[in-house]
């Protein structure tokens, strides 16, 4: 496991977020070089949120792979303020008749 906070994992700049592919595998149990492939194959995804009113300067991502979610909130240096993961709850999918 990861410790955390660790210097230097995500980058925010006026080109977008780096985000370690270290903490995404951490989280997954998977590989770290095999995270870039499975986002590109759209296996792990991800949702960007940024805050607003009186959460101004900080950031929420939400990667989800297979069942699992890991969702990271962090402020404007890339201090992860938060790290939460989760079982994703699947609706089923309705039967046409």
């Amino acid at each position: 496991m990861t410790e955390w906070p660790r210097k230097g994992q995500i980058e925010i700049s006026n080109a977008g977020i780096q985000i370690d592919a270290a903490i995404i595998a951490d989280a997954f149990a998977l590989d770290p070089a095999a995270v870039q492939s499975l986002m590109r194959d759209r296996k792990i995804t991800s949702k960007y949120e940024r805050g607003q009113d009186e959460d101004a300067g900080r950031f929420r991502v939400t990667f989800s792979y297979e069942d699992r979610a890991l969702r990271l909130t962090f402020d404007e240096a890339g201090t992860v303020l938060s790290r939460s993961r989760f079982p994703l709850q699947r609706k089923p999918v309705p039967q046409s008749e």
